[in-house]
């Protein structure tokens, strides 16, 4: 048992840093080619500037998500061998494609880094969006083959061999579960991306206001940040009504939902308590999660007591996380909401120090969102790897002394992350000791 907490660990730890930097690889690409496409249409220094600047970032997150995604693949099939023996030849389609994008994604950085003055200016920008579109395919592939543990299909089980026949890769890869959780995943990515991005270049205003090139990297990154942050709960919404369909022991989770309720008040925050199967501390509003889960005030709820006890998700990680994403999801889009409207009727109050701030203290939010988010879909699947078909501890490698790995792998993102900071950190560096050197070098 203790060996099964570690291999699960082991994965959360990976995917807790790899979700940082896949995401920020797959975004950021869109926010260095929207600086080149206003270069190229109003020829100021500054953009092109912030595009060469932001094009570094890419290849830093890029490099790092490979090695990072890579360890992942290989801790899969280590940590999990019989998962992926039955797993593998059924969802291996979405993979290959990933790994397709992967290599268009590598081909098309590389153009771009090295056709400044050497492409005409609108292919070299058209690059710079086939390196968008193509990491954006990759992450919803990985996410399509993660949606399939969550909504199995395209085969059929035998219980009593353990044994998988009538494969459909294609009814695999594009099961119930693909299109909400793709959705939901590459719409969080902008937000956190880009709301980090702009938390940033917020902070770095605070110390000098006049500077131009922080000027317009907060303004494209809080664009792009606000537009996704306001149709995030649309996403939500959806995503929800879709688990309360195929998942419904998992929304029970999720909300805390002990008992069947018709119609079912939705609770937010509080205190779940297994043993006496109660929620203490929660705010409850009536037929709210009825409505939710249905588009009906009166529809009945499934609560946890429809299922066995063996087969409930941890509760209280699971209902915290949701209440952790959801509760900093509707706070980026006040802001969003808010940035929109002083940019349309009080853009001078874009630079006031109070609202600089909000921004500053919303760096790291949308990350947190995402940690979060990934902590519902995969805490909220057990004790399942392969939704009601097979048992986590049933596929875990029989090797003892799993706390080693565990360990090494650890220590090895934390120094991925160091490194990642302190390269980002000298970047940043050298952009402002360029423009303090030169503080008419930019044209507004």
């Amino acid at each position: 048992m203790e060996d099964v907490l570690f291999a699960r660990l082991q994965m959360a730890v990976s995917l807790g840093f790899h979700i940082i930097f896949a995401c920020i690889g797959m975004t950021m690409p869109f926010l260095m080619a929207t600086a080149e496409y206003k270069y190229n249409k109003t020829g100021q220094p500054v953009y092109l500037e912030l595009a060469k600047a932001w094009s570094k970032g890419v290849a830093i997150f890029f490099a790092v998500g490979a090695v990072s995604g890579t360890v992942l693949s290989f801790e899969l099939g280590l940590l999990f061998p019989t998962f992926m023996e039955h797993a593998g030849p059924i969802f291996g389609m979405p993979f290959s494609w990933e790994g397709t994008a992967f290599f268009l994604e590598a081909i098309a950085l590389g153009l771009f880094l090295y056709g400044w003055k050497r492409l005409n200016k609108w292919l070299h920008w058209f690059v710079g969006i086939v390196v968008g579109i193509s990491g954006v395919a990759s992450g919803i592939f990985v996410v399509a083959a993660n949606a399939w543990m969550n909504s199995p299909a395209g085969f059929d089980w035998d219980p009593i061999t353990q044994q998988a026949s009538n494969i459909d890769p294609w009814a695999a890869m594009f099961n119930d579960a693909w299109f909400s959780q793709a959705l939901h995943m590459a719409l969080a990515a902008f937000v956190a991306t880009g709301f980090a991005v702009a938390g940033i270049h917020a902070i770095l205003l605070l110390k000098d206001k006049t500077n131009v090139f922080h000027q317009k990297a907060f303004k494209i990154a809080a664009v792009w940040g606000g537009i996704f942050a306001i149709m995030m709960p649309l996403s939500g919404d959806y995503s929800a009504k879709d688990v309360a369909k195929r998942q419904p022991v998992k929304l029970a989770a999720m909300e805390a939902h002990f008992h069947t309720e018709a119609p079912a008040d939705l609770i937010i925050g509080g205190i779940p308590n297994e043993q006496t199967e109660t929620v203490d501390f929660a705010i409850r509003i009536p037929r709210a999660l009825s409505f939710l889960a249905y588009g009906n005030f009166d529809a009945e709820v499934k609560g946890l007591n429809e299922f066995p006890r063996e087969n409930w998700p941890p509760v209280a990680i699971t209902h915290y996380a949701f209440q952790i994403m959801v509760g900093i999801g509707s706070l980026l889009m006040i802001i969003a909401l808010i940035y929109f409207y002083l940019l349309w009727r009080k853009r001078d109050k874009i630079y006031n120090n109070k609202f600089l701030k909000l921004f500053a203290i919303a760096t790291p939010l949308g990350f947190i969102a995402v940690e979060a988010g990934w902590t519902v879909t995969e805490v909220g699947r057990q004790p399942w790897i392969i939704y009601g078909i097979m048992r986590t501890a049933d596929s875990v490698t029989p090797m003892p002394g799993l706390i080693v790995p565990f360990i090494l792998f650890t220590v090895l993102y934390l120094f991925l992350s160091v490194v990642v900071i302190w390269l980002l950190k000298r970047q940043i560096k050298a952009v402002e000791i360029k423009f303090k050197n030169n503080p008419k070098g930019i044209t507004t």
